[in-house]
């Protein structure tokens, strides 16, 4: 059998017009008997090129408030008879009906429809079954048949035939075939996670992808599935890496928690926050989050919750690092940061993020809810004596923030809303906090003062006492060990204070 095709029918039947003029113009010119339906019907009239209502095919209007007007044994029958099998040929012929060479379809816009609020009844109108049907149907059938399934590829197919003289090979049917199976199961995907309730079932689908140089390493390969454009504006600099993304999804997971506070700024290392610090101008926030640890800085990812003015990008340029994050820049600020050609500087849009995570795990993947609570006042719990100043209350939660976003086990340390250092990703908490408190005087800081948070709960009192002999004397941590009396006991006999907020934030 011949794998070269010649399209000589065509069946046309899109939402979106744009881009199809082209196409229609070619087919025509190529002598191509063109079917099609309602508004696309209308479109291709008004362009002066002949065209056939599927109507006449099926000797039915469209019915049902347009529900119904394509699914039909002649238009199908069009699409999936086999052209070298003898039983179909006959009966295409004892039935009258036409072959379809080519089907082009544009599907009704669900995800769009959802995403702007619409009400149910607008939503499940949207859900397209003539033209999910006839892209099946095309696509099993790709031997024979033409599937363009999206005005994504309009451009493709128009080279094709423009430069086959309306030929196509049985590799180019079966590309197009592929990508029209990508674009019903994703299209499915949707649909069902809209209705889905009830169900413990994992589906996700996402059709924008984008190769990476490589993976966390060179030798591996690394890929992005998913849209950056939807969540930054890249103003300058090389493209992001596997890596770099990682930790740009730890900046803005972690500086999300200070949106519309005073003026903060972040940087982070290898997913963990190495300097923070809140100010009342961005200038100082980010002074003092770089004095937290100068060293950890080199190379990072550096985010601000607020736009980052001249004066900031001068103390930032002084700095290499590989992405600069935030809502907005001056443009004298733009000017300086694009001093250095690969630094990479993102605007962050208003955007809202994923409420699952989702992680690779053995032969599966480990689906979880986001970690959405955020301690608060309200939520804590007073069990020592000595209660907790108003300032000590605003570092506590202010640390817990931090904590939160950090990897476990890890202890932070925190004074007038500036990091001090955190001991991140320990297996024991009590060398969490020994590396925090042995980093904190390796950058001359003064712990007396300070407050200390935990992600998880003390089961001995070493962490409290350690903490303590240190200058710390406020704690803000979970609770709920069996011997949590212990470590209330030592604050107790030794006039620290300690909060509970009732919920461990393992981040592992």
């Amino acid at each position: 059998m011949n794998n070269t095709k010649t399209i000589k029918s065509a069946l046309i039947s899109v939402f979106h017009k744009d881009g199809l003029e082209p196409i229609v113009k070619k087919l025509n010119e190529l002598g191509v008997t063109i079917y099609s339906t309602g508004g696309t019907e209308k479109f291709i009239k008004d362009l002066g090129i002949d065209v056939v209502p599927v109507e006449d095919v099926t000797s039915y209007p469209s019915i049902l408030g347009g529900r119904v007007k394509t699914l039909h044994p002649k238009v199908f029958g069009g699409i999936l008879n086999r052209q070298d099998h003898e039983g179909d040929i006959a009966e295409m012929e004892e039935y009258n009906i036409p072959q379809l060479d080519l089907v082009i379809v544009d599907l009704y816009p669900f995800e769009k429809t959802v995403a702007s609020g619409a009400s149910e009844q607008d939503i499940i109108e949207k859900i397209d079954i003539g033209g999910i049907s006839l892209i099946r149907a095309a696509a099993k059938n790709f031997k024979d048949t033409v599937i363009v399934s999206s005005m994504e590829q309009y451009e493709e197919f128009l080279n094709i035939i423009s430069e086959n003289n309306g030929n196509t090979s049985l590799n180019d049917r079966k590309k197009f075939a592929a990508k029209a199976f990508n674009i019903s199961s994703h299209y499915d995907t949707a649909i069902f996670n809209y209705f889905n309730e009830d169900e413990v079932v994992y589906k996700a689908s996402e059709t924008t992808s984008k190769v990476l140089r490589y993976g966390e390493n060179p030798h591996q390969k690394g890929f992005f599935f998913g849209d950056l454009d939807a969540m930054f504006d890249k103003l300058h600099g090389k493209e992001l890496s596997y890596n770099n993304l990682l930790d740009v999804d730890a900046a803005v997971n972690l500086i999300e928690e200070f949106k519309g506070e005073d003026p903060t700024f972040a940087i982070l290392k290898h997913n963990n926050a190495c300097g923070f610090a809140q100010r009342k101008t961005i200038h100082q926030a980010y002074v003092d989050a770089l004095a937290g640890d100068p060293v950890s800085a080199f190379g990072g990812i550096l985010i601000s919750n607020t736009k980052i003015d001249k004066a900031t990008a001068e103390e930032i340029h002084k700095l290499f690092c590989e992405v600069v994050i935030a809502p907005a820049y001056d443009a004298d600020a733009l000017e300086i940061l694009k001093g250095k050609k690969n630094r990479v500087i993102l605007i962050q849009k208003e955007v809202e993020l994923p409420k699952q995570t989702v992680r690779t795990a053995l032969n599966g993947v480990l689906v979880q809810d986001k970690d959405y609570i955020t301690d608060k006042l309200d939520d804590l719990s007073y069990p020592t004596n000595n209660k907790p100043s108003e300032s000590e209350l605003e570092d506590l939660l202010f640390a817990s923030k931090l904590c939160k976003n950090t990897k476990s086990n890890t202890i932070i340390l925190v004074k007038n809303k500036q990091l001090l250092a955190g001991g991140t990703g320990q297996t024991s908490r009590v060398d969490a906090l020994r590396q925090a408190i042995e980093k904190a005087n390796s950058f001359n800081f003064d712990l007396n003062g300070a407050v200390m948070a935990s992600d998880a709960f003390f089961p001995f009192p070493d962490c409290v006492e350690i903490a303590d002999k240190a200058g710390i004397k406020s704690v803000i941590q979970p609770g709920g060990s069996i011997k949590d009396q212990l470590s209330i006991d030592y604050c107790n006999n030794n006039n620290v204070s300690m909060v509970f907020t009732g919920t461990r934030h393992f981040k592992h």
